[in-house]
């Protein structure tokens, strides 16, 4: 699934080729993501894209629909919010109307510059839906604080009072929105901590570490546009090179490169974790 990283550089290439741009007119496949297609043809018909960002793993669209003039009134237009997520698999890119559609475009938005936003996903378990700006905040309002936001005092109040698992707990898109398998398991490589320690028992250098290591890696994979592991590809369709750069994630058999010890997988918070049994060292078993 996308992360953050994979969704900021998409967010960033769109942010270059959309806005200033009107959408002219918008074709459906299959709908089955989108909350309501009737609404969302009617609403992105005719509205102008002001600006392209994200919000977690959410790629927000802002956007301004001309009302008609018998209803504008006092407002002679409406703001609105285009929100997508890419689920596991979804492809958003832009490319000339003119180029044959790839197999599983389910949605393609055309624009004013004779160019097409489309939306390929293959197993179809993202979202897709248009509201009110006012009314954005029923879907991104719940989500946590961004992880190359939060600051380290912040960070620590998250972990400190938590105890559930620091795997499960970077994970949960109410404490921290954005954070996935891929960088959990990279970060806490790079901060020698075991993903399975409680939140709560972390010193505070540990907290510290792990919070500089995070948004290292996030930083870095957003420099190198993402980890394509399978799907992912940017705004333009080219791959991301952080995979090249993993040092744990589905590395498991595999050497560490900083001990030596041979790289294990582990099930926490439901998820597979990889780590390095020797860097990473596994909490102590209390005994009865």
């Amino acid at each position: 699934m996308p992360e953050l990283p994979e969704v900021e550089t998409v967010v960033r290439g769109l942010q270059t080729l959309l806005p200033g741009r009107t959408i002219t007119g918008v074709r459906l496949g299959k709908t089955d993501f989108i909350d309501d297609p009737a609404k969302l043809e009617e609403l992105l018909s005719g509205s102008k894209i002001c600006f392209v960002r994200r919000h977690g793993k959410f790629i927000v669209a802002e956007l301004e629909k001309p009302m008609p003039i018998q209803a504008a009134l006092n407002a002679p237009s409406v703001r609105l919010h285009f929100i997508i997520h890419l689920g596991m698999t979804g492809q958003l890119i832009v490319v000339p109307a003119t180029m044959p559609s790839a197999l599983h475009t389910h949605v393609s938005i055309s624009l004013d510059n004779g160019k097409e936003l489309r939306y390929i996903d293959p197993r179809r378990f993202g979202r897709m839906l248009v509201l009110p700006e006012s009314h954005s905040e029923s879907v991104l309002g719940p989500l946590g604080l961004d992880p190359l936001e939060v600051n380290i005092e912040e960070f620590r109040k998250q972990l400190s009072s938590k105890r559930a698992r620091i795997k499960a707990i970077l994970l949960d898109q109410r404490m921290l929105r954005g954070m996935g398998n891929i960088y959990t398991d990279e970060s806490l490589w790079r901060a020698r901590i075991h993903p399975a320690r409680l939140a709560s028992s972390l010193r505070r250098k540990e907290v510290a570490r792990l919070h500089r290591a995070m948004q290292q890696i996030l930083r870095e994979a957003i420099r190198l546009g993402g980890s394509s592991i399978s799907d992912y590809v940017n705004a333009e369709g080219l791959p991301g090179e952080f995979q090249i750069r993993h040092r744990v994630y589905q590395r498991e058999g595999k050497k560490c490169s900083r001990c030596g010890a041979l790289i294990r997988r582990i099930i926490v918070a439901g998820r597979s974790s990889y780590f390095c049994p020797r860097c990473q060292r596994a909490p102590r078993q209390r005994h009865k």
